[in-house]
């Protein structure tokens, strides 16, 4: 027998069992007269207000295990979490609902009232949610003690990512990295025959980092020493050279010694060296690679085993990589996943428009407010936001 739900989808139900569903009074379990009352609230031009009020008042223990179960349809759980329906009593169950969407918690996160504020930032899901506090820092009802509290809370939750980033890195097998070396030359054997004499040739390397003068002259030996190490395949005298721009400059203690000796490393290394240093070596490593003039080498970095999500995440954000490595990183099933990535790419204003506009769709309201006043994108990713962030503040209302 077929549900009365479908009977009245279907316009099968007379007017007198139509008065009854409206008020809650059919005889069926509460669960489905919850789900009844949320379709006419929907979608039914005639019945829509009176099962609005139904279900404001409607009893709340009933309520309270429809809005925790995760069987619970995906209607009446965005009915019950929409701003404009919210009874805040069910709200910790909501947040705690695994079936209710990230998005839909944001909406509340970026624009709901003092309470519900409150309930959120009590919530063990939201506080385990980096993309969640973010939301909420743009709630304009918190106090400043609270957002300090949330931005210990996403410092603490940085700091364990990073953790899981280096067990990860640490456990990749030495087989797949080696596999995926030989791979990743024979496809691209071609191109690679063609740019094989190619030196290292940082994009904006160190300068943009750190913005002294030691690291901008630390950038440039590196290039220098590169130029170098290529004329000293043909000549003696290129080895004289190389010799003295090495040792033109003494390398500070610490992390820039360490710096230093990285990019000189990098520098000796040709089209192929670099290429499997960018999927066999280190983070620091990585991070210099992923900056190659050279195609090839760029893209490599993406796609070594060892490299983890929050490396991508920066990459994503950097304005001194090649436009094909910001092409590349959506294009990959992992990182297209990934919000934070997505994120990354809309908000950087070297990602092409063709790819931000594509990606803009998947953003959260928060992201969207702030992306709508971000001055470093362009006009057209701004205005577009705006409408967006618009449309989804209004979308239930």
């Amino acid at each position: 027998m077929p549900r009365m739900l479908d009977l009245i989808r279907n316009s099968q139900v007379p007017s007198n069992l139509m008065q009854s569903a409206v008020h809650g009074s059919l005889s069926l379990p509460p669960g489905e007269t919850i789900e009844i009352l949320v379709y006419l609230a929907l979608h039914h031009k005639l019945f829509g207000p009176q099962a609005r009020l139904t279900l404001a008042g409607w009893d709340e223990k009933a309520s309270l295990a429809a809005a925790a179960d995760p069987k619970t349809s995906a209607e009446v759980l965005g009915y019950f979490v929409s701003p404009e329906n919210l009874r805040t009593s069910l709200l910790p169950a909501l947040a705690e609902n695994s079936s209710v969407s990230e998005e839909s918690l944001d909406q509340l996160a970026v624009s709901g009232s003092r309470e519900a504020a409150e309930v959120l930032l009590a919530s063990t899901r939201v506080t385990n949610s980096p993309r969640l506090l973010q939301a909420l820092q743009s709630n304009p009802n918190l106090r400043p003690n609270e957002l300090g509290e949330i931005a210990r809370k996403l410092a603490v939750l940085e700091t364990r990512r990073a953790g899981d980033r280096d067990a990860t890195e640490a456990g990749v097998p030495e087989e797949a990295i080696e596999s995926t070396v030989t791979k990743y030359l024979e496809e691209n054997a071609a191109e690679l025959a063609a740019e094989k004499d190619k030196p290292f040739q940082p994009i904006g390397i160190l300068h943009e980092e750190a913005g002294g003068e030691a690291d901008e002259a630390l950038a440039q030996d590196a290039a220098a020493t590169a130029s170098a190490t290529a004329d000293a395949a043909k000549s003696a005298a290129g080895k004289s050279a190389a010799a003295a721009i090495k040792a033109r400059k003494q390398p500070t203690p610490g992390h820039d010694e360490r710096r230093d000796s990285t990019l000189q490393k990098i520098a000796k290394l040709d089209i192929k060296g670099r290429i499997a240093l960018a999927m066999r070596g280190s983070k620091e490593e990585r991070s210099i690679l992923i900056r190659d003039g050279t195609k090839l080498v760029a893209l490599a970095v993406l796609e070594s085993p060892k490299v983890s999500d929050g490396e991508v995440e920066g990459f994503a954000q950097q304005k001194n990589v090649l436009e094909s490595v910001l092409r590349a990183i959506p294009m990959k099933r992992r990182f297209a996943k990934n919000y934070s990535i997505t994120r990354n790419l809309v908000y950087n204003p070297r990602t092409p428009l063709d790819l931000s506009l594509g990606l803009m769709k998947n953003l959260l309201v928060h992201d969207l407010k702030n992306l709508s006043g971000n001055k470093e994108v362009s006009d057209t990713i701004r205005k577009l936001a705006l409408r967006m962030f618009k449309q989804k503040m209004e979308k239930k209302g």
